[in-house]
């Protein structure tokens, strides 16, 4: 309140001050609303100066230091836009804050330096430049730290990078001298953002054998963090208080605890319409789904969120929720587009400089995909993964990296020929057995090659018929049944027997009595509508939600005379499904 009061006051009595006073108030009061994460107030403090946000701001008749001043405030609030409403542009707040620089090191202004360089690090970590970030705040850090808060907000930042970067040890030790400080300022929206930050890296840290202290260490850092920021009025940073409580519940199996929170979060982060983080949320939300087996479900939040993160600067977020939409697809049995997915995110990621999100994406493909791709394209992932990942202090990255290379030697193993004979004792031995095992090692091996499809993979074997093949691993090898791609069923025979012949024609003669329309959308609402619509015209309609059912009538012996099919469904999508049947 006492805030808006100091806005209304400069807005109806500048004209009394000279413009260097109006831009040096205008540019403490833009930073007071940053701090209380009122984007849209810090907006208009700095309006006289900024009136077209998306445009570079008007500085003309400014003395340099105003000048540089104004161009700093008005890129960080970029920066900020570009996360809350998915629609800013990191570039133009990156050109901002180093115009403001050049400015600073002409003046010698070694102070409004550091933290115009922290701002630059925090716009390379949105967009998952972490090397970039890095570099931007180690020279923040070496400027004089005689102002103890800069210096807190600089250690907090670079942690915050460390850890997203998986170097936990790094970041805890910024942490570590970042607390001292903390501990002597009274500005509760810092202390805030040093509980909420610690809070997550103690997440992070949790290993199995210490799981339980490190989330109560971490439960303790989000309810301070909470205090603190409800002191200090910052609606948008409690929103991402209950947000990371929604993850940590996700990640101990505590769902209906994690749906609580994000509920939460995402009402919060839609009132102040940062529609970025109410995406952040979604994608969290879908894996919650996804882990409670709500498959279909998951797999549309997701695409919601994925929709939604690209259109802002957020490239790390977006690779992050790509890898989600991939999880989903492949636990649907899409896996053609859940691999497009993942190899998307790791272009994504390491466009940016994300290499470590690079190197997740390369192990999601081994651990969802890896019966359906050739050991020697497994091995070659693999090995890119350890280039990025080698690095890591992450517990459940590492342990990642243990179990994808088990499952590289486990696959090596099964597809080593069976041509060892025994030497010598011949006891137990079965030629059967040898032989079938033999067959077995071969067909795994062309099925791997052949990305899962059984008619590829009866070219590479010499068969003439695919059906062949298929029924060798129905009777002989069920257990390959599962390298497989999704089957698709056909909506008709090739060839019908004529038995159905006279069923047929009775069929038809239902038909001229009422058209008969399969309605698949996956929108309630939209479907309520258009439905009584359909009804409303005599018209016989059956309703799906998603895909997956609407493929199972149309390949099964029901008729249609007329498909009505959104484009944007779960499991199948409109095209695919018209492209299937």
């Amino acid at each position: 309140m006492k805030l808006k009061t100091e806005l209304l006051a400069l807005k109806s009595q500048g004209s009394h001050f000279t413009i260097a006073k109006r831009a040096e108030l205008s540019c403490s009061l833009a930073k007071q609303f940053e701090k209380t994460g009122d984007y849209y107030s810090a907006y208009e403090a700095l309006s006289e100066f900024w009136p077209e946000p998306h445009k570079s701001p008007n500085v003309e008749g400014l003395e340099p230091l105003s000048k540089a001043d104004i161009l700093l405030r008005a890129g960080a609030l970029a920066g900020w836009r570009g996360g809350a409403e998915a629609e800013g542009d990191q570039e133009i707040a990156k050109d901002l804050i180093t115009r403001s620089l050049t400015i600073y090191e002409e003046l010698g202004a070694t102070d409004r330096q550091a933290e115009a360089h922290g701002e630059l690090g925090l716009c390379y970590w949105r967009e998952g430049g972490y090397d970039e970030a890095r570099v931007q705040l180690r020279t923040a850090l070496l400027s004089p730290d005689d102002n103890d808060e800069l210096r807190a907000i600089l250690l907090i930042r670079a942690a915050i990078v460390e850890g997203d970067s998986l170097r936990f040890d790094d970041a805890l030790r910024l942490y570590n001298e970042a607390l001292p400080l903390i501990e002597r300022t009274q500005d509760h929206a810092l202390r805030g953002s040093f509980h909420v930050n610690y809070g997550l890296l103690l997440r992070r840290l949790a290993t199995r054998e210490d799981r339980e202290q490190y989330i109560d260490r971490a439960l303790i850092e989000y309810a301070a963090a909470s205090f603190h920021f409800e002191q200090a009025g910052n609606t948008r940073a409690l929103a991402r208080v209950e947000a990371n409580l929604g993850y940590l519940f996700f990640t101990i199996g505590r769902y209906a605890d994690a749906h609580t929170h994000l509920d939460r979060a995402h009402y919060l982060f839609l009132d102040l319409k940062d529609i970025g983080n109410a995406a952040k949320v979604n994608d969290t939300r879908a894996r919650t789904l996804l882990a409670q087996g709500h498959k279909a479900e998951a797999e549309r939040i997701a695409r919601s969120a994925v929709r939604t993160l690209q259109k802002g600067g957020q490239q790390a977020n977006l690779a992050e929720a790509l890898i989600t939409h991939g999880l989903t697809l492949a636990r649907l049995g899409n896996h053609d587009r859940a691999r497009a997915l993942f190899e998307r995110s790791i272009e994504i990621a390491e466009v940016a400089g994300a290499g470590e999100e690079a190197g997740r994406a390369r192990l999601t493909i081994i651990e969802e995909l890896g019966g359906k791709i050739s050991t020697r394209e497994l091995a070659s992932i693999y090995r890119s993964a350890i280039d990025l990942l080698k690095g890591t202090q992450d517990p459940a990255t590492g342990n990642r990296l243990i179990s994808c290379a088990e499952k590289l030697l486990d696959v090596v193993e099964r597809l080593e020929p069976q041509g060892d004979l025994p030497e010598g004792n011949w006891e137990g031995f079965s030629f059967k057995k040898h032989v079938r095992e033999s067959e077995r090692t071969v067909l795994e091996r062309a099925l791997r090659d052949a990305g899962g499809s059984v008619t590829k993979a009866a070219h590479f074997l010499g068969f003439k018929h695919h059906q062949s093949l298929i029924s060798i691993i129905s009777t002989r090898h069920q257990d390959l049944l599962n390298a497989r791609s999704t089957v698709r069923k056909r909506r008709k025979h090739l060839s019908k027997p004529k038995t159905r012949t006279r069923k047929a024609k009775r069929r038809t003669q239902v038909r001229t009595n009422a058209v008969s329309i399969l309605y698949v959308e996956d929108h309630p609402m939209v479907a309520k509508v258009v439905g009584e619509m359909l009804h409303a015209a005599n018209y016989r309609v059956e309703h799906c939600t998603d895909g997956k059912a609407a493929l199972a009538k149309l390949t099964g012996d029901d008729h249609y005379d007329v498909l009505v099919i959104d484009n944007e469904l779960p499991g199948l999508n409109g095209l695919e499904l018209v492209r299937t049947t």
